[in-house]
C-alpha cells in the first residue's frame, strides 16, 4: 500500500493536450501502475469493447463494461483491473484544452458525464451511437495528420461534438438530467468551491458567503438541483476523502484526520462513524 494516493498530470511534450490509446496497450504495458489505486488532473472517456470485469472509480465497482462508453472526471480515484484481455480506447484531455472560454469552462462543469454528484456516466454503444463513434474515430485520425493551423479548432470541435453527442444520448436512455439555470449555476460554484476547500471549510454559510447568495438560497439551489442540502454534500465529500486515505494509504488515523481538518482525532472518529456506521479502523479492515 502506498503512503499516498498516486497523481498523474497529463503527459509532458504534447502540443495539444488531447490523446487517444488503445487501452490494450494500457492494460499489457502500465497495468501494474494502473492496478494501483490513482488519480489524474485530466478527463477519461473510455471505449470499452473487449472489457474486464471490473473497474473501480471511487469505491464503486463498475461491471458489465463490453461495448461500453465510460467517463470518468478528473480527480477521481480510480483502479484498472490487472488482465491483458481488454481492447477499445480511452481518449484523455483536459481543460486547458477544451476551456479556452468561461463557457466552455461552464460545459464541461456542468455535464452530465463528468459530475462529482452524480454517479459514473455509462451507456452501452448500440447502432444509434454510429454518430458518436465517427466522432472518437475523426479525433484519433486528426491526431495522426500532420500539424497546421487548423489543427487545434478541429481537435476541439471534434471534441464538443462528441461531448454532446454522449450527453444527448445519455439523456435518451432516462439518466438524471441537472436542469440549466442560476440553481445550477450557484450549485456548480459550490461545488468547485468544496473540492478546493473542504479540507479547511466545513460551514454552509462560508460557501455561501463566498458565492455572494444566502444560506437559504444556496441550500435551495443544491436541494432543487441534486435533492440534498449543501451541509449533507460537504459531509459527503470530506467523507469521500477519509475512505480514499484509510483504504489507499498508510496514513494513521490521527494523521488522516488532521489531514481533513479535525485538530483532535476523536472528533474525527465520531464525525466518520455517524456517516459510514463504522470506525475508521473498522472500514479499513473491512477493505
Amino acid at each position: 500500500m502506498a503512503t499516498d494516493i498516486k497523481s498523474y498530470r497529463f503527459k509532458a511534450g504534447f502540443r495539444h493536450e488531447i490523446e487517444v490509446l488503445p487501452l490494450k496497450k494500457l492494460y499489457t504495458e502500465y497495468r501494474d501502475i494502473l492496478s494501483q489505486p490513482h488519480r489524474a488532473d485530466f478527463y477519461h472517456i473510455f471505449w470499452f469493447q473487449q472489457a474486464p470485469q471490473v473497474h473501480v472509480v471511487d469505491f464503486k465497482p463498475i461491471r458489465n463494461l463490453n461495448n461500453t462508453l465510460l467517463f470518468v472526471n478528473k480527480h477521481q480515484v480510480q483502479t484498472f483491473q490487472k488482465i491483458q484481455k481488454v481492447t477499445g480506447k480511452v481518449l484523455l484531455f483536459t481543460d486547458d484544452f477544451f476551456a479556452k472560454s468561461n463557457d466552455d469552462l461552464l460545459f464541461i462543469r456542468n455535464s452530465i458525464l463528468f459530475n462529482d454528484f452524480l454517479d459514473t456516466a455509462t451507456f452501452k454503444v448500440s447502432a444509434r451511437s454510429n454518430p458518436i463513434i465517427e466522432c472518437f474515430t475523426e479525433i484519433e485520425e486528426e491526431l495522426v495528420e500532420k500539424e497546421d493551423g487548423h489543427t487545434y479548432d478541429i481537435l476541439r470541435n471534434l471534441l464538443h461534438t462528441l461531448l454532446l453527442r454522449c450527453e444527448r444520448e445519455y439523456r435518451r436512455l432516462g439518466h438524471y438530467e441537472i436542469k440549466k439555470g442560476a440553481d445550477l449555476d450557484y450549485t456548480t460554484l459550490f461545488r468547485d468551491l468544496l473540492n478546493s476547500q473542504y479540507k479547511s471549510l466545513r460551514s454552509v454559510r462560508g460557501y455561501a458567503s463566498q458565492i455572494n447568495v444566502s444560506e437559504k438560497r444556496l441550500t435551495n439551489a443544491t436541494t432543487k438541483t441534486l435533492g440534498k442540502t449543501p451541509k449533507e454534500l460537504i459531509d459527503e465529500r470530506v467523507m469521500l476523502e477519509a475512505k480514499r486515505l484509510l483504504v489507499h494509504t498508510l496514513y494513521s488515523i490521527k494523521e488522516i484526520g488532521y489531514e481533513l481538518g479535525f485538530e483532535e482525532p476523536t472528533n474525527f472518529i465520531k464525525f466518520f462513524k455517524k456517516h459510514a456506521e463504522k470506525t475508521p479502523i473498522e472500514f479499513r479492515e473491512s477493505h
